[in-house]
This record gives C-alpha cells, structure tokens and sequence, in this order.
C-alpha cells in the first residue's frame, strides 16, 4: 500500500481544524442550551411554589376592576387613548409591505415580497406579540405610559414626487394641555430602510429630562429547515462609540453599552437583518436576549433593548430613527455607510483572516459570474475552476514534486532493504537522498494547506449568502441548507453522528476526497507506519461527519473541487510531467556540490547524537 505522506500531513492539519472549529462551535451552544433550561426550570418551579391560591371568578373580577383604574390613570391627559379599536394600515414598496398599527403607532410586521418562508408564503419579519418599539412618557402627576399602550387615533398619509410614502399617527392630548405625539413613517420605493421621526409637543412635561427612554423588542422566527444551523449564525450587533462589534447568541445573553454612544444595534439571522438605528446617536443603555430551548416555539432568539436618547428640554422636540427589515445582503447595507455590512459573516472571530479574501476575492467573482449565470449550482462550479486557477501554480509544484517522489521510488526501496527497522538511520538517508536529488519533501503539503484558508472562506461565504437560499441544483432543493434526499428518521445510534439524514453532495465530495487519496497513494513511496498508511481511508470517513449538516453549496463546491483535482493529477502526471527529465536533472543536482543551511546542520548534529544515544541504549543492554 502506497501513500503521500506530504498530503496525509496536510490532511491531518485540516482535520484538526474542522473538528477544532465545529467542537468549539456546538460546545458553546449546548452549554448554553442546557444552562438556560436549568433557570427556565427553576424560575417556573419557584412562580408556582409562589403562585397565590384563590377563587378563579373573583381573581377575574377584582383584576378587571384593577385594570380598568390603572388604564384610566395611566392615559392621564390623554384620555381614552387607553381604550379602542386596533386598525391596520398597510403600505406596501417594490420590496416588502408592513402592516402598522395604531396601538402604539408602530410596525405589527413586515412581509419580505422577494423571500418565501417554509410554508411557500412571504417572509414575514417582526411578526409575534413579543414585537413591539415604544417609549414611556409622563401622562400625569405620577403616572406614566409606554406609547405602545396608547391608540394614535388620527392618520394621514401622502406620496412624495419621488414615489416615496409617508404615514404619520398622531396621538393628541386634552385639549387644555396641548401636548401630542406624532410618528412619521417615511418609506422609500426600492429600500428596506424605513425612516421614523418621532415629533413631541409638551416634551418638557411628557419627558423626564429631555430622555427619551426607549425599548425595542423582537423575536427572531425560524426562517430556515435547520434551526440549529440558524442559532448558529445568529448574531447580535451594534455600534458603539463608532466601533463595530457583536456577539453570537449562544455565548452571551447580555451587553451594557454603559453610557456610551451607540449609533445602532441589530439582530442578524443568518439571511435577514433588522436594525434599530439613531440618527442621532443613542446616549447609552443595555440589551438583552434569550434563545429559545424548545424548538416547538420556531423561535431562533428573543432579544430586548432598553435605551436612552437625550433631547431638549422645550416644549417640542423630534427624535430620528431609522428600521431596517430586511435581507443580510452584503451590498445592501454597504450602501447605507453605517457598518450594517460587518455584520455578515464574511470571516469573524479568529476566521476574521478569511474576510479580505471573501470581500475582494470571492464576492467580485461571485457577483460576476451570477450576472450571466441562471444556475447558482453552476455558479459554484466556475467560482471552483477559478480558484483551483488561481493556486495552479502552487498545485503544479505540488504535482512535480509528488513526481520526483515516484523516481525515487526504487532508491528509497533499497534504503529500506539496507537499513531494515533502523528508523532513525533510514530517516537521515532519506533526508540526504531528497537533498541530493533536490527534492522538497514538504512540496506537497503547501496546496492542501493553502487550501485551508478558501475552505473555511467558502464555509462562511456560502452559509451567509442569501442568494443560495431556496436556490434548488441537481437533487437539492435548498443550496443553502444539507440535501436530505437519505431520510432514516430518528435512530438513536445513526442520529448522533449523522443526523436523520444523509446528504448526497457529502457522499460525493467523500467519495472523491477518497479517490485522491487512493491515486496520491499509488504515486508516492510504500509506507511502513500502519498509523500513517491508513490515514487517507480514515480522513474521507471524518468529512462524512463533518459535511453532512453543512449547506449544500459547501459540498458541491468540494465536490467540483476535487474532481478538478483528480483530473488534473492524471493530466499533469501523465502528459505533462516528464519522469526521464526528472530524473536526468536530480543526476545533476547529485554532481553538483551541496551547501547545507543552519538548519540542516542542526537537523543532521541532532540526528547523529541520537543515533549515538540509541547505539549505547543497544550496547548496555546486550551487556
């Protein structure tokens, strides 16, 4: 059996650093899973412990009696605002249309009319009972009322020359005291990005200080098939005090910005952003979330932002905000100049050393060729060929020196057969002989190490790219999600290594990693370590693990990648590569006279003074 212990060194590294990242990665998760069902657990046990016991009817009538005075003193001046009917208006661009409300003036959802959810409708985000945006203002001597409580009787709209609309609610007080709120909605005719200006009359009385004090609640629903794969790259995201930054939900429940400027926080779900923006920086706070144990709930991640913004003190001010809902598209949210564009995972954390590469090198390429390509599959396919172009001449080098490997074949043979089991004798020779020959052991490792940084570049380019999703290839319905076409349900033993599926795509990118083992083995001196003459077989075994609930577009592409690879092997080995040349310029390397480096020297002094150890050890013990 033959192998190239240069490509198996390589695969080992990118072994290590798949199961490094991934272990890591579901670690983080089910510690934080397991930890919040614990204090789901004990909050739930201590509300009941708790809970009062009383006659239902009279609970019911006395909280109906209580709520109705607390209703009436909350709406303060602005009397009967408590009370009413909710209406819906809709206002509807080229790319979404949202449902406002009149209870709070405020967003009730926004259906995405380019994105369909998994039952075939429209996106729709922001849509639960959690969802809400408000702010509390002063209603009367001690009483105070979040805005979404209050009903905004009045509304007009109107259409802008350039075809934007707007809708402004107005929520007015009693006649004696003046005051009134009006929210002022501005929607633009190809734009996510809604604009909101809030205008306050009797701020100073409404307003403690001039501080507006703002919460933003939203849920995040389930928008993909893989749920865990969503929670995974979700992410919370903000601005503060001009610096990006932001958090995986599963690591963290909490950020306090302190009193720091913060131009904007947002929630990115893997493919659909939303974002709560100042513009005028928000003068401080603190945001919080939660991710959902159970996964009846379809809930990805819950979060609440609690938020100050300081205004004048006078009797009418205006507030500016900006909401975005709207797809995690890269060039999207580069347009608006606010850094929303950190947010997509084009390489974070310690993969942020892939991000210039996905930013001017994959991205144009991708952008390109999807402009005269129908099939994103195929795209895939010309995105492969390009790379595998790009690092041709480090695989041609590769390929060469896998070549001068085989021509020495026949004296590594004979060394094997000089020094039989004496490892460390038979190491020194070989070492000589490549030198002689000019041969760099090593060569073959660099493309497969190369390789390392593009993988893991594709790995957080494709599972972040929205245009893949829903996009269908072959027999996959979804690039952006595994093929499930093997379905076997839910076997204990089999779905806590693989799942309840396998995807095809894995089964082919396996099948052809082991078919590049299997040729590189055939090309490269026998090997003798049984550790290290299995290791190509075990490695396509790993990625069987490691592939198979990974987007589709990521096993395609290491699919096409290793069939490129396989091709050229057989026509570079066998029509390019000539072997008697080859071994006509190691004869000459060989008569010319060697110089040996520092490390050389060093490398051969501790190799001699280990063989010299190693004769005592033998000597002493026939003694």
């Amino acid at each position: 059996m033959k192998f190239d212990r240069n490509t198996v060194i390589g695969f080992v590294i990118l072994a290590g650093l798949f199961f490094g990242y991934f272990y890591y990665t579901n670690k983080d998760q089910a510690e934080y899973r397991q930890k919040q069902a614990r204090e789901l657990a004990i909050k739930d046990s201590i509300a009941r412990a708790n809970a009062p016991k009383m006659d239902s009817a009279v609970a019911v009538r006395d909280s109906i009696h209580t709520d109705s005075v607390n209703r009436i003193a909350k709406e303060g001046q602005f009397h009967g605002a408590g009370t009413g009917t909710e209406q819906i208006v809709y206002v509807q661009n080229n790319v979404f249309k949202i449902a406002f409300t009149t209870k709070g003036a405020r967003p009730k959802y926004v259906e995405l009319n380019k994105f369909k959810n998994m039952d075939s409708g429209h996106v729709r985000l922001a849509a639960s009972d959690f969802d809400n945006i408000s702010y509390k203002v002063n209603t009367g001597t001690n009483n105070i009322a979040p805005t979404s409580d209050l009903y905004f009787s009045k509304i007009d709209s109107s259409r802008l020359p350039d075809g934007s609309q707007t809708i402004s609610f107005t929520l007015a007080a009693d006649s004696n005291s003046g005051s009134s709120i009006v929210h002022k909605y501005t929607i633009r005719p190809d734009e996510y990005m809604v604009d909101l200006d809030v205008e306050i009359k009797g701020a100073n009385q409404l307003l403690t200080n001039g501080v507006m004090n703002l919460t933003w609640n939203y849920s995040a629903a389930q928008q993909e098939s893989d749920l865990t794969f969503e929670k995974r790259n979700t992410q919370i995201g903000y601005v503060q005090d001009n610096e990006f930054d932001y958090h995986t939900i599963g690591r963290r429940t909490d950020k306090n910005f302190g009193s720091d400027p913060v131009k904007w926080i947002g929630v990115r779900q893997r493919f659909f952003n939303t974002f709560l923006i100042a513009k005028t920086n928000f003068s401080g706070g603190e945001m919080t979330w939660e991710v959902p144990a159970d996964a009846k709930e379809k809930t990805v991640v819950r979060s609440t932002a609690n938020l100050q913004l300081k205004l004048s003190v006078e009797n009418k001010v205006n507030a500016g905000f900006s909401l975005f809902y709207g797809p995690a598209d890269f060039h999207t949210l580069a347009q608006y100049d606010l850094k929303m564009g950190k947010l997509i995972n084009l390489g974070q954390g310690m993969y942020s050393f892939v991000r210039p590469l996905n930013r001017w090198v994959i991205m144009p390429v991708w952008d390109f060729l999807k402009g005269f390509v129908g099939s994103y599959g195929l795209v895939i396919a010309f995105l492969t060929l390009f790379i595998r172009l790009l690092i041709s001449p480090l695989t041609y080098k590769s390929y060469l020196s896998g070549a001068k490997m085989k021509v020495l074949r026949p004296e590594i043979a004979k060394l094997k057969e000089k020094f039989g089991g004496d490892q460390q004798a038979m190491s020194m020779e070989q070492m000589k002989l490549f030198r002689e020959a000019g041969v760099n052991p090593l060569g073959g490792c660099i493309p497969a190490l190369f390789q390392i940084p593009i993988f893991f570049a594709l790995y957080s380019f494709f599972s972040a790219n929205v245009d893949l999703r829903g996009a269908n290839f072959l027999w996959a319905k979804d690039l952006a999600a595994y093929d499930d076409v093997i379905k076997f349900g839910n076997i204990p033993v089999i779905s806590s290594m693989l799942g309840s599926h396998l995807s095809l795509f894995t089964i082919t990118a396996v099948l052809t990693s082991l078919a590049i083992s299997l040729y590189s083995m055939s090309m490269t001196p026998d090997q003798s370590n049984p550790v290290m003459k299995y290791m190509p077989y075990i490695f396509p075994v790993f990625l069987l693990f490691i592939f198979n609930t990974l987007p589709s577009a990521l096993t395609w592409y290491y699919t096409v990648s290793n069939l490129v690879t396989l091709i050229l092997q057989f026509i570079i080995q066998n029509y390019i590569i000539d072997h008697d040349k080859i071994l006509a310029k190691m004869d000459e390397n060989r008569k010319k006279p060697k110089t040996k480096s520092k490390w050389q020297e060093r490398l051969e002094q501790m190799q001699d003074q280990q063989k010299k150890m190693k004769d005592m050890q033998q000597r002493g013990a026939k003694k």
